[in-house]
């Protein structure tokens, strides 16, 4: 029996594998598509052409990282309702196999491609998508001093921070601009009593001077010192920024929440925390990839229960339709629920669970009705 369980494996292996890659090469090439004519409208400066192919290139893998719970779930439905269309599904039933153990036999391949997907999200993706994002902020920055519809903003302090575009590795910046709250009168208020100051820096480059003693050297530094009755203006070549804002939180800076490391998005959500400031988004994103591949699990375990009942026999382009109906919804839902948790107030990973076990729990009683 061990060595037909085997064979059994094998077989749905191979045909889930198969349609997984028939699916992402489908998904990702209509993503590209869109992608590149999206980056040709952007192009601007220096930023041509040839270098939004290239940005679309270079953020190839988050793009296979965000498309995966869809590859698995199509890949799922397809591999196994084929199966079931030729009616081997019925003949394994037949021969002792049970409707949970066939489920096993999924469930197997989806895990080994969602675990190598947390490999490419935390690992190849943000690296890559954090060198292209660098790429066009520099070409597309020009010289401006600010432009709001690009590049970060920042307050770390007493200071509002703008940063046009950061260099991969986050130790030089380009386009820096600061400003200065004055002191509060009131030691235990909250309000400022204005603006101090402001500036502009060219660049900005990280000087690591050990333990706890690094700072930023700004060159190109034009301030406006709000004085009592007066501006003052004054310029230098060079200026020490030293300020708690390390090369390795710029670089997850600068990438979007959605498309970072874990690891990158739990160290600058623990900045956040410290700093006062709100990261519940940060925390969000980071519980949400975390648990991607026990999302999509929950997620092909509903899709199954379709193919064992009502898809049994359905056509492969419904079954496409299905897959990626419900990836969609699923998707809506979370992105529904997870802002609205955090308006209520609710911890972020209580809300992105229960969406998976919401899910999981709906995909667990669809397959018992079918057993």
């Amino acid at each position: 029996m061990s060595k037909s369980l085997s064979l059994i494996d094998a077989l749905i292996r191979r045909r889930v594998v198969m349609a997984m890659a028939v699916v992402i090469a489908l998904v990702l090439s209509v993503d590209v598509v869109f992608a590149l004519v999206e980056e040709l409208g952007d192009t601007e400066n220096a930023y041509t052409g040839l270098e939004a192919l290239l940005y679309v290139a270079m953020t190839l893998p988050s793009r296979v990282f965000q498309v995966l719970p869809f590859t698995a779930l199509g890949g799922s439905l397809i591999g196994l309702g084929v199966l079931a269309s030729q009616n081997s599904v019925v003949i394994m039933q037949s021969a002792g196999v049970s409707t949970w153990r066939l489920l096993l036999s999924v469930l197997k391949p989806t895990l080994v491609v969602m675990l190598a997907g947390l490999v490419i999200g935390e690992y190849i993706a943000p690296p890559l998508q954090e060198a292209a994002q660098s790429n066009k902020a520099v070409l597309r920055s020009g010289d401006a001093a600010i432009d709001a519809g690009r590049g970060s903003w920042r307050r770390i302090g007493d200071e509002f921070v703008h940063i046009n575009a950061i260099a991969p590795g986050g130790e030089t910046l380009f386009g820096v601009s600061r400003y200065r709250l004055l002191p509060t009168a009131d030691a235990e208020s909250a309000q400022p009593m204005g603006l101090d100051s402001m500036s502009f820096a060219q660049s900005a480059h990280y000087v690591d001077g050990g333990a706890d003693s690094g700072y930023w050297r700004l060159e190109g530094v034009v301030e406006s010192r709000f004085e009592d009755t007066a501006i003052v203006l004054s310029e230098a070549d060079s200026e020490r920024w030293a300020i708690d804002l390390s090369p390795e939180l710029l670089a997850v800076l600068l990438v979007a929440p959605d498309r970072q490391s874990i690891s990158g998005l739990y160290t600058f959500a623990r900045f956040f925390d410290a700093e006062g400031l709100d990261a519940s988004n940060y925390w969000l994103s980071f519980w949400g990839k975390l648990l991607q591949p026990l999302a999509t699990l929950a997620l092909v375990v509903l899709g199954i229960s379709f193919v064992f009942g009502p898809l049994r026999e359905a056509t492969m382009g419904f079954r496409v339709f299905v897959a990626i109906g419900m990836g969609l919804l699923f998707t809506i839902l979370q992105q529904l629920f997870q802002p609205a948790s955090l308006l209520l107030g609710l911890d972020p990973l209580f809300a992105v669970l229960l969406p998976i076990a919401a899910c999981a729990a709906l995909g667990v009683a669809s397959m018992l009705r079918v057993r």
